[in-house]
């Protein structure tokens, strides 16, 4: 299994390159995000329908993700309030108009927290591109996640004695979690460093920090969805992770730390 997710997270990390490099060119990294955003929403709302436990409106939840991945760089989308308002009002419109009327307050539900969960979070990322130092900025943010997830895995398996949080994910330790964290802090203010980005020592350390705590953060949280929906993994697109969701679970919390730390202080 480690093989596996090694190999598979090599393999994805020089395709991000390749992403970024190519972005000078065309909007790359936005039809990238944009993807990956549909791929996770699919997931999401697939593991809702076999479970039973609602019937969310997925195609229509997959276009309003991708409005909201699109929307940083559209000018007639720059008030979010009207992309809040189409996740509200389209879901309640679908649920108004299905014929079978059971379990339509679920369905909307789910419909319009999956929208927010992939696709606000997966808009940070085509905003932080755009802003000075974006393209850097997107490296740091992915750097801090990869070790973050990666070296709490590691020392969880080596090390990890006391359990972080049973009853969601019972393979998850402290000492992985404090290992992650930890890692994240080190690898993240290297990055930070060679990509000179406009961060202190001690800006550095504290937004590696936090956004390790994120990335865990949104790793427990994919992990009690699936608990509540009686699954075990989001799919199986990637050997050794499960899911595309699976991958990027902290990952997309990392691009919403990042973005608005260095718009509200850097």
């Amino acid at each position: 299994m480690l093989v596996k997710r090694t190999i598979t997270a090599i393999l994805l990390f020089c395709v991000l390159l390749l992403v970024l490099w190519s972005n000078q060119f065309f909007p790359s990294f936005t039809i990238t995000v944009s993807l990956c955003a549909l791929i996770c929403g699919f997931e999401f709302f697939r593991m809702v329908s076999s479970s039973g436990k609602g019937r969310p409106a997925t195609w229509l939840g997959l276009v309003l993700i991708i409005l909201f991945v699109f929307s940083p760089i559209f000018n007639w989308l720059e008030d979010n309030s009207l992309i809040y308002g189409l996740v509200l009002v389209l879901p309640l419109i679908w649920v108004l108009l299905r014929r079978d009327k059971s379990g339509a307050l679920t369905g909307w539900a789910f419909t319009i927290a999956g929208i927010l969960y992939l696709g606000w979070t997966a808009s940070r990322y085509t905003s932080l591109i755009q802003l000075d130092h974006g393209q850097n900025w997107i490296i740091f943010a992915l750097f801090c996640a990869f070790a973050s997830d990666t070296l709490a895995y590691v020392v969880g398996r080596l090390m990890g004695k006391h359990k972080l949080a049973p009853t969601i994910s019972p393979a998850k330790t402290w000492e992985g979690a404090i290992g992650g964290f930890i890692g994240a802090i080190i690898i993240g203010s290297i990055t930070a460093w060679i990509l000179e980005l406009p961060l202190s020592f001690w800006q550095a350390i504290i937004l590696t920090g936090i956004t390790s705590i994120f990335v865990q953060f949104g790793d427990l949280a994919e992990s009690l969805f699936k608990r509540n929906l009686s699954l075990k993994d989001s799919g199986t697109a990637l050997p050794g992770h499960g899911g595309l969701l699976d991958r990027v679970d902290g990952i997309i919390f990392a691009g919403v730390v990042v973005y608005y730390y260095v718009v509200w202080i850097v």
